[in-house]
């Protein structure tokens, strides 16, 4: 069973930088996508970026591109959001997922973390 921890989260003013960590374990396929999504109270959770561990693309959200950079390190199973320039706006529980395709529709990916709070606050 593949588990998803994440972790990195916090209280942060606007302009700083947090660096998010979503370690995976148990049966994972050899090609996947990790994604990173976030969910804001009263949202949906919208998809902000995510990585192909087949061919290393990646992509992010209009919202976060130039401030949040995703990144993998296959030896510890692990993949990082770093973000940067945060605002108030990106106040959100921060989730990562596992899944077979590269997306950021949620129905897609079949593995959840359970979450981490980042907020922005003046």
């Amino acid at each position: 069973q593949v588990q998803l921890v994440e972790s990195g989260g916090g209280l942060v003013q606007p302009g700083g930088s947090l660096r998010l960590s979503c370690v995976a374990s148990g049966g994972i396929q050899r090609d996947y996508a990790v994604g990173w999504f976030r969910q804001a109270p009263g949202e949906e959770r919208e998809g902000i970026s995510y990585i192909s561990t087949k061919d290393g693309h990646k992509y992010y959200s209009d919202d976060v591109k130039g401030r949040f950079t995703i990144s993998r390190d296959s030896a510890r199973n692990t993949v990082y959001l770093q973000m940067n320039s945060l605002k108030v706006e990106d106040t959100a529980v921060y989730y990562c997922a596992i899944g077979p395709v590269p997306t950021t529709i949620p129905k897609f990916y079949a593995h959840w973390g359970q979450g981490t709070q980042v907020t922005v606050f003046l």
